[in-house]
C-alpha cells in the first residue's frame, strides 16, 4: 500500500512539473516547426541580401532538430533567382528530411516560381492558395546594350583581356551572335537540370506534357493542382490541424533578432562607420538591384 501511495505521489508531482514545461516539450504534443523562405534568391548587395543557403541553413537545421516534431512546414513566397542557391537549398532540405525521417509540407503564399518552385519541390506535399502562382520552370538572363550611348557621349571604350571570350556579352560592346549561342547553350543545360529535378520530385503526380509544364509558363493555384505542380488547395493552419489535431503546435523558427542577434554578431569598434561608408559607395548597385528585384516580382503581378 505504501508503495502504491508513493507511486501516486510521484505521478502527481510529475504531472505538476510537466505543466511548467513549454508545450512543445510535453510528451505526446504534436509539433510542426514552421520555416518561412521569402524573397528573391541569391540577389546580394550591400543593403539587400537575398535568400541563400548560408542564410537559411541554420534555421532549417533547428527546425528539423526540434523535439517531438511530426513534420516540418515550409512557407514559401519567392519569385526565384539564382539556380545554384535554389538547388542548394532544395538539397539541404531533402538531406535533413532524410536524416531526421520527417515529412516536409510546403505552403505557397503569393508565388513559388522558378527557383522558388524548385525549393518547393523539396516538399513531400505542396499546398497553395487559389490565387497563388506556381511554375515558371525555365531559365532567363538579360542585359543591356550601351555601345551606341557611349559613342554619342564621346566615351571611348578601353577593354583589355586575356582569353578570346573573356569579354563575352559585355554590355558596352556590340552583341556577338556566337556569344549569344554560347549563353543559350548554358541556359538549356541549366533548364534540363531544373526539369529533371521537378520530374524526380513530383513523379507521376505531374499531369501535363513537357511542352506545357517546362516552357517557363506559370499558373494560379487550381490550375497548378490540376497539372500536378501542387497537391492541393490549403492553408497552413487548417491543413496541419486536420492532419495532426486541433492542438498541434506550430512554432516559427527564425533567425535570432534583437539583443541576442546583436551579441552574436557584434562588430568591432569603428565597423559601424566603415559599414556606412561601404553602403554609401554601394548605393548605385543597390538602386539597380532594387529595380531588378521589383521587376522580378512584377513579372508575376506583385
Amino acid at each position: 500500500m505504501a508503495e502504491q501511495l508513493n507511486d501516486r505521489e510521484s505521478s502527481g508531482l510529475a504531472d505538476k512539473l510537466m505543466q511548467y514545461l513549454p508545450a512543445r516539450f510535453r510528451p505526446g504534443a504534436a509539433v510542426v516547426p514552421v520555416v518561412r523562405l521569402s524573397g528573391v534568391i541569391g540577389a546580394v548587395t550591400p543593403l539587400r541580401p537575398g535568400m541563400s543557403l548560408a542564410g537559411v541553413a541554420r534555421v532549417l537545421e533547428r527546425a528539423f532538430s526540434m523535439r517531438n516534431a511530426k513534420a516540418v512546414a515550409l512557407v514559401i513566397n519567392s519569385p526565384g533567382g539564382s539556380p545554384v542557391q535554389s538547388r542548394q537549398i532544395y538539397l539541404r532540405i531533402k538531406q535533413l528530411a532524410a536524416e531526421k525521417k520527417l515529412p516536409v509540407l510546403v505552403f505557397v503564399e503569393d508565388v513559388a516560381a522558378s527557383g522558388g518552385y524548385m525549393i518547393a519541390c523539396a516538399g513531400d506535399e505542396i499546398f497553395c492558395d487559389p490565387s497563388s502562382i506556381l511554375g515558371s520552370i525555365g531559365v532567363v538572363g538579360g542585359s543591356f546594350g550601351f555601345q551606341d550611348a557611349i559613342r554619342r557621349l564621346g566615351i571611348e571604350r578601353r577593354l583589355y583581356t586575356a582569353g578570346a571570350h573573356k569579354a563575352m556579352l559585355d554590355p558596352f560592346l556590340p552583341e556577338n551572335p556566337d556569344d549569344v549561342a554560347k549563353l543559350k547553350a548554358i541556359q538549356r543545360e541549366i533548364h534540363q537540370i531544373f526539369i529533371s529535378l521537378v520530374k524526380e520530385s513530383r513523379g507521376s503526380r505531374l499531369k501535363g506534357s513537357d511542352d506545357t509544364l517546362f516552357t517557363g509558363e506559370y499558373w494560379a493555384g487550381d490550375s497548378s493542382v490540376a497539372l500536378g505542380l501542387a497537391d492541393g488547395i490549403g492553408d497552413l493552419r487548417s491543413t496541419l490541424r486536420a492532419r495532426y489535431g486541433e492542438k498541434v503546435l506550430t512554432p516559427v523558427i527564425a533567425q535570432p533578432t534583437g539583443l541576442l542577434s546583436g551579441i552574436l554578431g557584434r562588430k568591432s569598434p569603428g565597423a559601424g562607420q566603415l559599414s556606412a561608408m561601404e553602403s554609401m559607395a554601394g548605393l548605385p548597385d543597390e538602386l539597380i538591384s532594387a529595380v531588378e528585384t521589383r521587376a522580378i516580382w512584377a513579372k508575376f503581378g506583385f
